[in-house]
This record gives structure tokens, C-alpha cells and sequence, in this order.
């Protein structure tokens, strides 16, 4: 069995009146994540980190905002198709450890339907996902809830 292991790492500036997705759901909140896509902050991490992985860049490289065909587009369909890059390389996922900085809307009621979008996404057991929310104690961009940020980490294993 051989094992892979990628990290990574996604900001969206958050402004009034836009969408807020988040962990493939929509929020309520007053502000919302912008981006070329639906700025789905944690699933661009968890792309990041499943396609550095198996040495196959970042998701900007794969869907560069540069090319409208991605403009507003579902970052779950992203999600989906960074994993089908790892599958096409033998690697299957063993499991998504991620967490969230965010200020405000507070994440723990969500997260259970969040973990539950993830699994659909990728055809995986939400016991494989696990999701962590944190403030920055209102320090920084995070804290003037001017941002989100969310980091992931990912085990894949090739049989």
C-alpha cells in the first residue's frame, strides 16, 4: 500500500450581499465569500490538498479564474473533479482532516450538513471527512470578519 499525504490552503475577502457558500451549503449571514467560482472557500482547500498530493498543482492551474467557463460555477463540481484527477493516478482518499477560521457566522450546527455535501461530492463516508471551525479571537482579517480562511489535509492511499 503506498500513501500520499497534501495540505491545503484557501482565502475568500467576504463582502455584504453575496452568497455565502461554504463546505458545498449555503449560509445565512450578511456576507458572503468572493471569488470567480462560488468562492467555496474549504472545498478550494480541500482541491488544493488532494491535487498537491499526487504532485498535480493547485486548483488554479486546473480551472484558472482567467476562463469564464468557471465563472460562478459550483466549487462541488471542482471538488469532484480534482478527485477524479487523484482516481485517474491509482490514489483513492482515506481521509479529509480540514479546519475553518471564521469569525462569524458560528459553523458547529452546520457542519454536519457540510460533511454531508463532502461525502455526496465525493462518494466517501462522512466518517472519513472531518471539519473544525475556529475564530482568530477577532484578530486579524478573520477576526474583522473582513475574510475566511480554511486549511485541509488529505491521506490517499494507492492499493
Amino acid at each position: 500500500m503506498q500513501l500520499r499525504i497534501g495540505n491545503g490552503i484557501d482565502f475568500h475577502r467576504l463582502e455584504t450581499g453575496i452568497p455565502f457558500w461554504l463546505g458545498g451549503i449555503q449560509l445565512e449571514h450578511t456576507k458572503g465569500a468572493v471569488g470567480h467560482s462560488d468562492a467555496d472557500t474549504l472545498l478550494h482547500a480541500i482541491c488544493d490538498a488532494l491535487l498537491g498530493a499526487v504532485s498535480l498543482g493547485d486548483i488554479g492551474t486546473h480551472f484558472p479564474d482567467t476562463d469564464m467557463k468557471y465563472k460562478g460555477i459550483d466549487s462541488k463540481v471542482l471538488l469532484r473533479r480534482c478527485y477524479n484527477l487523484v482516481k485517474e493516478k491509482g490514489y483513492w482518499i482515506v481521509n479529509i482532516d480540514s479546519t475553518v477560521c471564521l469569525q462569524e457566522p458560528k459553523l458547529k450546527p452546520h457542519i454536519p450538513k457540510m460533511k454531508e455535501a463532502i461525502a455526496a461530492t465525493l462518494g466517501i463516508s462522512r466518517d472519513e471527512i472531518s471539519i473544525k471551525a475556529t475564530t482568530t479571537e477577532q484578530m486579524g482579517f478573520v477576526g474583522r470578519e473582513e475574510g475566511v480562511m480554511a486549511y485541509a489535509t488529505v491521506l490517499l492511499t494507492k492499493h
